[in-house]
């Protein structure tokens, strides 16, 4: 499943017609007359086996990680023998920063003047309010003093209280108002003044807020990083070290406060579909948004691209229905107790527009995340050295999308050789022409969906292959290398 990232300009709003007034004629006054007027991806890998393809948008901007090798024509290669490859034709990042023409998040919304029309309709209802307030407080003075006139009257007052609301803890009223004081809109802007917005939350005491890359992407080579908490208070921030191919960012607020709270991280192995979920952003530049849902899939296979020609992101993702916009990406997915279970990044798009495009795309029920057992050990690598590293078993695989596996390509890109000389692949008698069918019990149907399930994993892990080679199944244990960078 291929996504795309969020961010699509925000329209100004419309803005009213003036009220016409009537004069009262000199003559004799009259009661106001007349009523108030009417008021307002080229082809991607399947998701799994037998899923249709899929336009998605990142919820902010998404890149695709793969690239295609032009000496290769069986396809794209995977960033493991030869990084980066090119990316392929993949939608844009549902939520993040970016300006209207990248597709990066919601851009910076514009600021129209009030219009005088709108202001005129609210004050002649005011107006009416007050007049109408004043007569009717009139003739209730005059009822009651001519009740109490009658000696056989007796006056009844209601009681005004309706008693206390209380919101428990795991209602979505009692996460919000725990974790809106931790999560951050994010403006990203790039040197020559071309940016957007995204979300961020608290990380640690330290002033570190985890976000998507996409979301920084334009603030990276000397643009400007600022977090905005929803009481007002805004940071200058830093890019401490970015990963293109996770989705994942770390900044630093510059001079943080010492009151920060960083949000609980969850386990996202143990979230079940049809758990509660609840996303808190900044759609359309609107921050400080909660809206709630579900988890709808696990380990949906998802490679989206900031539509820009750079290199993809892949991820097993967390799937839900809460509704995440332009804006959303970066910011936290959390469960019903509250804890971070995700990142959001990616939604799917039915805009044929994509990003920077006439189309403007938007929540449909299907959101994208980051599981937070990956972001937690991404983020930790960025703080730690700044470098994020990913998994690998050593071997190129085609990215198109078949539907029955991920095949090693015949020669890697730029000429390198497909299965990498004493790599984990190389050791375990993998060769090109292999179709690799399972990664542990996880079906692998496509190249994409082989990376972002080796991505799941950390440099170490040992996993098991099923492949296919002329027509018999075989399978081998391996022990995932390391690569250091995104170059």
């Amino acid at each position: 499943m291929s996504t795309e990232n969020e961010g699509t300009p925000v329209p100004p709003a419309p803005s009213a017609p003036p009220v016409p007034v009537d004069a009262p004629a000199p003559s004799a006054p009259a009661a106001p007359e007349g009523g108030a007027p009417t008021t307002l991806l080229p082809p991607t890998p399947a998701s799994a086996p037998g899923d249709q393809g899929q336009d998605l948008a990142h919820a902010g901007h998404a890149p695709a990680y793969a690239s295609t090798d032009p000496n290769n024509p069986q396809g794209h290669s995977a960033p493991d023998a030869s990084w980066p490859p090119p990316p392929p034709a993949t939608p844009a990042y549902a939520a993040g920063g970016g300006g209207a023409d990248s597709g990066w998040g919601s851009p910076y919304p514009s600021q129209p003047a009030p219009k005088s029309g709108r202001g005129g309709l609210f004050a002649a209802i005011l107006v009416a309010a007050l007049v109408a307030g004043g007569l009717g407080g009139g003739l209730g003075y005059t009822l009651a003093k001519n009740n109490d006139n009658n000696s056989g009257s007796t006056t009844v007052s209601a009681s005004t209280s309706g008693g206390g609301v209380k919101r428990d803890a795991g209602t979505v009223a009692g996460v919000a108002a725990r974790a809106l004081p931790s999560t951050v809109t994010i403006e990203a802007e790039s040197t020559n003044g071309q940016g957007g917005t995204g979300t961020g939350f608290v990380f640690d005491t330290q002033g570190h807020i985890v976000t998507n890359n996409h979301v920084v992407a334009d603030s990276l080579d000397g643009g400007k990083l600022t977090a905005t908490f929803p009481n007002g208070r805004k940071y200058d921030a830093e890019v401490v070290g970015h990963a293109q191919g996770y989705d994942v960012a770390v900044i630093k607020l510059k001079n943080p406060p010492s009151d920060l709270k960083p949000l609980t991280l969850g386990d996202s192995d143990k979230v079940a579909v049809g758990d509660s979920t609840i996303a808190i952003g900044a759609p359309f530049g609107l921050s400080n948004t909660v809206t709630a849902g579900i988890i709808s899939a696990k380990n949906r296979p998802v490679a989206s691209s900031d539509g820009q020609g750079s290199s993809a992101s892949y991820m097993s993702a967390l799937q839900t229905d809460a509704s995440i916009n332009p804006g959303n990406s970066g910011g936290p997915l959390l469960d019903a107790q509250g804890n971070v279970i995700g990142i959001n990044s990616a939604i799917q798009s039915t805009g044929s527009g994509g990003l920077g495009g006439s189309g403007q795309s938007g929540s449909i029920g299907l959101g994208f995340a980051i599981p937070i057992d990956q972001a937690k050990y991404v983020a930790q690598q960025l703080i730690s050295t700044g470098k994020p590293v990913y998994a690998k078993i050593g071997a190129s695989v085609s990215l198109q999308d078949s539907g029955n596996g991920a095949k090693i390509t015949q020669q890697g890109a730029g000429g390198a050789s497909a299965v990498e000389s004493g790599g984990p692949a190389d050791k375990a008698g993998l060769k090109p022409g292999d179709v690799i069918t399972k990664l542990d019990d996880m079906v692998i149907d496509s190249g994409p969906t082989l990376i972002g399930e080796i991505w799941t994993h950390k440099p170490g892990d040992k996993v098991t292959i099923t492949y296919e080679r002329g027509g018999s199944s075989h399978t081998v244990e391996l022990t995932l290398g390391s690569r250091v960078g995104d170059n």
